[in-house]
């Protein structure tokens, strides 16, 4: 059992309609993404041609940005707003897919890349998956 799902099953009042294992698993994988983007960003900067991965390490930081706060807001519950969440998951899933893009194109020469593109992919498919649950 996440941290995610732990909290969830322990919120006091009714989550509603919410598909709890859709939202768990997109908060893991926001945090996740998060914590994938900023060390492959540091990676980056360790790497020899690092004026070469400008576009890499900026693109990194914006998605770790972007995917530690949607984690945040989603794990919040009293007072939800299903608009800005929207919104948030709209931004994570563009984020997860320009970061993934950008580290794919330097996979085959940094593996670091390659991590940090898997876990942008899968960032981006719980979002989207959360944002079918939520209809």
């Amino acid at each position: 059992m996440t941290q995610a799902t732990e909290m969830l099953e322990t919120y006091p009042l009714d989550l509603g309609h919410v598909d709890q294992r859709a939202l768990a698993d997109c908060i893991d994988a926001c945090f996740d993404c998060a914590q994938a983007c900023t060390a492959c960003a540091d990676a980056c900067l360790s790497e020899d041609m690092v004026a070469d991965l400008v576009k890499c390490i900026r693109t990194n930081l914006d998605c770790a940005d972007i995917c530690a706060t949607t984690g945040r807001v989603l794990s919040r519950h009293t007072g939800y707003d299903a608009n800005t969440t929207r919104v948030m998951l709209q931004a994570c899933i563009q984020a997860c897919r320009s970061c993934g893009e950008e580290c794919q194109a330097h996979a085959s020469e940094h593996e670091h890349c390659q991590v940090c593109a898997e876990a942008c992919r899968r960032c981006e498919q719980a979002c989207r998956d959360l944002m079918a649950a939520l209809g």
